[in-house]
């Protein structure tokens, strides 16, 4: 079995990965979102060819590989492209064994996977968050909430005049004290600033303060964890597993949060999800937007051990972007979301979605 073509369907923000072996079999899979133009041009030009005519079994060493060759350019763009050529190959070997990928990952570390709702806006006062999510939590069951606070990489300002000191204290009150409630700064905060947030986010009982400084800034955000006893977590704007070990070692984070499109792929991520396992401290993936992000989220949170906390579910419905390009839809209900035992991811893409998607093949040689 070799890889015989590498298909993208680029759609606004999203592009979609099918790869193709030459007896027929088809994994899908998908880059990390926005500037997907960008990210396909990558993909055709410098992740592919590593792929073609390869062993898909092979995933893995060739994953390296790529970047190992690509040193000089390792980067964002590299690993959202490589993303999806990794995606696509785990799909693929799930349907050849006829497992779902969780399994090929080591199987079910628990049945379900609990889900927090994330607010991903800074625009909408504590008044209304406070009732939006009072709201999602009544109709979907969820057990924990996240809100933004801060301004992203702010430098100490805020979104609004004292939003932050607002937000606080507001969500704690209108959810009562049985929710967890995390709060993101984005970066926002310098060293001193986050510590005050932070002494105040530890006064109303939150569970995690994620990205209190700006993310290259690990030593500044050590001493933020250093210095509070709530929770501190990080990780998702990183793509280096070497920093996710600098970070780790170093007790930068008590959480930590590898994005599985920005990090470029479920084969590193769980390596992340292993080095967090190896340490003693949870992992939570980084999972802010809709689409097959989740599912591949959700794969990976099911069979790692480190990821026992919620895990990451947006609530925002403007990812309209994100709408109609697979099925089943993932569902939260009473707070869990069920994982599928179909091959591979379990879904299948959306029909209409592959028609108006822009197209482009990368071919093996003699394919």
């Amino acid at each position: 079995m070799k890889i015989e073509r590498i298909e993208t369907y680029l759609a606004p923000q999203v592009a979609v990965v099918r790869i193709i072996t030459d007896d027929g079999v088809v994994g899908t899979g998908q880059t990390s979102p926005y500037m997907a133009d960008i990210t396909v041009d990558v993909l055709h030009k410098m992740v592919a060819p590593f792929f073609l005519g390869q062993d898909p079994w092979q995933l893995e060493r060739l994953v390296e590989k790529c970047l190992a060759h690509h040193y000089k350019f390792h980067g964002s763009f590299l690993c959202r492209a490589l993303c999806g050529v990794d995606t696509a190959l785990w799909d693929l070997l799930g349907k050849v064994t006829g497992q779902p990928v969780y399994k090929l990952l080591g199987g079910a570390a628990r049945q379900e996977v609990p889900m927090y709702a994330s607010s991903m806006s800074r625009k909408i006062t504590p008044e209304q968050e406070a009732q939006r999510l009072a709201d999602l939590v009544s109709s979907q069951g969820f057990r924990g909430v996240k809100v933004r606070i801060g301004q992203v990489m702010g430098q100490d300002t805020d979104a609004a005049p004292r939003r932050t000191e607002q937000m606080i204290p507001l969500i704690r009150e209108a959810l009562g004290e049985d929710l967890t409630i995390r709060a993101d700064a984005n970066g926002g905060f310098s060293v001193p600033r986050a510590i005050a947030v932070g002494r105040l986010l530890e006064k109303y009982r939150y569970f995690h303060f994620e990205e209190p400084c700006p993310f290259p800034e690990i030593e500044s955000t050590a001493q933020v964890a250093a210095a509070l006893d709530i929770a501190v977590a990080g990780g998702e704007q990183d793509h280096s597993l070497e920093q996710f070990n600098r970070m780790i070692r170093l007790g930068t984070v008590d959480i930590v949060q590898p994005d599985i499109g920005y990090i470029g792929g479920l084969s590193r991520a769980r390596k992340v999800a292993q080095l967090a396992e190896m340490a003693g401290i949870p992992c939570t993936p980084h999972c802010a937007n809709r689409s097959l992000l989740q599912v591949f989220t959700l794969h990976l949170a099911k069979a790692m051990p480190a990821c026992y906390q919620d895990q990451e579910w947006s609530i925002e419905d403007n990812q309209t972007w994100a709408d109609e390009i697979y099925e089943p839809v993932l569902q939260v209900t009473n707070g869990v979301i069920p994982v599928s035992d179909r091959p591979g991811w379990g879904i299948e893409i959306v029909p209409a979605f592959l028609k108006r998607a822009e197209r482009r093949v990368s071919q093996a040689a003699g394919g």
